[in-house]
């Protein structure tokens, strides 16, 4: 795990990186090939990514795979991306288990068709056992959904009895959240050259750092990856705080 850059800078391992995986159909067209081409290259990144996650130490890693919104795309193109979701689970899962990765998925994934959320169901309960990183993957998910069903879930509580708004605070609400166990992310990578947030962790990413880089998502490897690493670690993250009590801080420990 590298502890500076050729720049001596101070390389600050993240906890939890989320990607926005932009790009995979500007890949195929670049080559002449079939959208669904691109596709199936960028889930092949999907493992080689996972392994420098691991390589580095970092925590969590967090995939946006396929938002409420991707429903709007051609029937074909969503069918075959089921297809693939199905395929690569299949696939990838005895690695994860080798690798001793826990698998969590974020979304209403209830909705997908029953040979792609039968496997990831699978797998879940697999590898729940695991502690070490957690692969995350966004399935059907937005985040101004998962606030209205976090929003519905707190309301009825409230209903009940179980909760009362008198006692209401951003840890006790985020605990409705789909990432309810799960550390906010620290640094969010999106590729393709798009500048978007696109419903994405929302609420979580509000002290997140944000990395946006041209390269596509099928082209996007370790060496990009620690080119977004090492820009996060130039970066004073404060928390509402000056840069002089950061500095105070640093200085005491």
């Amino acid at each position: 795990m590298p502890n500076s850059s050729s720049c001596d800078v101070q390389v600050h391992i993240p906890r939890h990186v989320a990607i926005i995986m932009d790009g995979n159909g500007r890949w195929a067209r670049k080559r002449g090939l079939a959208r669904i081409k691109g596709h199936e290259k960028g889930g092949e990144n999907v493992l080689a990514i996972l392994e420098s996650v691991q390589k580095l130490g970092i925590r969590y890693l967090t995939l946006y795979a396929f938002s409420v919104e991707n429903w709007k795309r051609p029937a074909d193109e969503v069918a075959a991306l089921m297809l693939l979701l199905e395929a690569y689970i299949n696939r990838y899962f005895d690695e994860l288990v080798k690798r001793r990765v826990r698998l969590r998925v974020i979304g209403n994934i209830n909705v997908l068709p029953d040979h792609a959320r039968v496997p990831l169901e699978r797998a879940i309960h697999e590898t729940a056992r695991f502690t070490g990183q957690t692969l995350v993957l966004a399935l059907n998910y937005g985040a101004r959904s998962e606030v209205l069903e976090a929003a519905r879930s707190y309301a009825n509580d409230v209903a009940t009895g179980h909760a009362s708004t008198d006692e209401l605070s951003w840890d006790k609400f985020s605990r409705y959240l789909y990432t309810r166990d799960m550390p906010d992310p620290d640094l969010i990578i999106r590729t393709s050259g798009e500048t978007r947030l696109s419903n994405f962790l929302l609420l979580q990413a509000a002290y997140a750092e944000w990395y946006f880089t041209s390269v596509l998502w099928p082209d996007f490897d370790e060496v990009q990856l620690l080119k977004a690493i090492t820009e996060f670690s130039l970066r004073e993250r404060r928390f509402g705080r000056t840069g002089e009590q950061i500095a105070s801080q640093s200085d005491a420990t």
